[in-house]
């Protein structure tokens, strides 16, 4: 079982922003230059970045998503922060 993982995210305030941004992504967007331009976290500079942690060191939803989730496929998921799409590079 992975205890790390790295992810790309994009934060957002509202659903529909982070599906807009989910459809945008399916179009060929790219996740940095989207993160860039609409997250609200300051992983934004460096195109959604959170590097590698460890789990159990995000929120719950978050970290349920960065372990269990398909690997290099977006998804959505909701925090106490705001809607974030998530898109996890690798666990390990």
């Amino acid at each position: 079982m992975a205890n790390t993982a790295a992810a790309l995210h994009i934060l957002v305030k509202h659903r529909e922003l982070a599906e807009d941004i989910m459809q945008q992504l399916k179009k060929g967007a790219k996740f940095q230059t989207l993160a860039k331009k609409y997250s609200s976290c300051p992983s934004a500079k460096k195109g959604g970045s959170l590097g590698e942690f460890k789990k159990g060191s995000m929120v719950p939803a978050f970290d349920k998503v960065c372990f269990s989730a398909q690997i290099l496929t977006p998804q959505i998921v909701k925090t106490k922060f705001g809607w974030h799409v998530i898109k996890v590079l690798y666990r390990c």
